[in-house]
């Protein structure tokens, strides 16, 4: 909904620019909704039904206190914590309380724009940074590969003082990246992005580990995504996943996507926008829509016809 990328390779809710700026534009998003920053922070855990749906129990307050015996039970513990956190901020000196230096200041690093894939270990060997260092200042990067997608600007987070080195040295890297991974490439992920997360139907036998083996992920991802707490599942479950693996999503989505339509278009109609219309059909996301029909913004007109496939 905010632009960060998810995929295989790269998850940018770990950048912690560029995450900020998307917690707090839907945070904004939320109060617009609300007007109340306790339940903004009641919807940011759980969502807006939960909260919507809490109201409702509750005879229509808008009072979080109120609400809070109908929420989940981690929403209800979730704004105490934060409050709590807040306190601790706020109060840091009364208590005694002092934070850690960062290893390195925002302002001491800079970034470069990746014109090829890139390894985190070539680049620790020409320019000296430790690969830990790279790691931490460059978390949303999964698996130590800075990926190369057409039209995706990646950048590489560097000490300042090392970015020279890696200016003069930057062909060398690459084509040294480029050869080593070459004699890995088989055992690379495929690259698949986030608009292709994957809504999956829980059948009869399935358990997390054989869904979490299909889709080339870890069990635990599988319970973030979906905020499971055990291990238990129901058949006919919807279950949210961004595989690592190749998969046909025809499999997971035509079925849902059939039952809201009788072919595989949308005419959009008044009140409409991308967001609801991805509701209306589970396993299709807002960037499936766009990409699908070409669109750049979030304008609709009523009357216009839009795909509910790549075909």
């Amino acid at each position: 909904m905010h632009g960060l990328d998810v995929s295989s390779y790269v998850d940018e809710r770990m950048d912690p620019a560029k995450s900020t700026k998307a917690a707090a534009d839907y945070l904004a998003a939320l109060y617009r909704t609300f007007g109340d920053w306790d339940l903004v922070l009641a919807s940011y855990n759980s969502g807006p039904g939960n909260v919507s749906k809490a109201m409702r129990r509750s005879g229509g307050s808008t009072n979080y206190w109120d609400l809070r015996p109908y929420l989940p039970r981690e929403t209800a513990g979730y704004v105490l914590t934060f409050l709590a956190t807040l306190y601790l901020f706020e109060y840091a000196e009364e208590h005694d309380f002092q934070p850690n230096l960062p290893e390195i200041a925002f302002f001491e690093t800079d970034t470069i724009h990746v014109k090829q894939l890139l390894n985190f270990e070539q680049i620790t060997k020409v320019t000296g940074v430790e690969k830990e260092m790279l790691q931490f200042l460059n978390p949303s990067y999964k698996l130590d590969i800075i990926p190369y997608i057409k039209d995706e600007a990646y950048a590489l987070r560097l000490p300042r003082s090392s970015v020279g080195i890696f200016v003069n040295n930057e062909d060398e890297i690459y084509n040294f990246t480029k050869a080593e991974l070459a004699e890995k490439e088989k055992e690379l992920p495929k690259y698949i992005a986030a608009e292709e997360k994957v809504r999956y139907k829980v059948k009869n036998g399935d358990y997390l580990g054989k869904i979490a083996q299909k889709y080339g992920v870890g069990i635990s991802s599988i319970k973030s995504w979906n905020n499971l707490r055990g291990n238990s599942l129901r058949v006919g479950q919807y279950l949210t996943i961004y595989p690592r693996t190749s998969v046909s999503l025809a499999e997971t989505a035509s079925e849902s996507t059939t039952k809201g339509s009788s072919s595989n278009v949308y005419t959009v109609k008044r009140g409409d926008s991308l967001w609801s219309i991805s509701k209306k059909f589970p396993g299709i996301t807002v960037q499936n829509l766009k990409s699908w029909n070409s669109i750049s913004d979030n304008n609709l007109k009523p009357g216009m016809v839009l795909k509910l496939s790549r075909g």
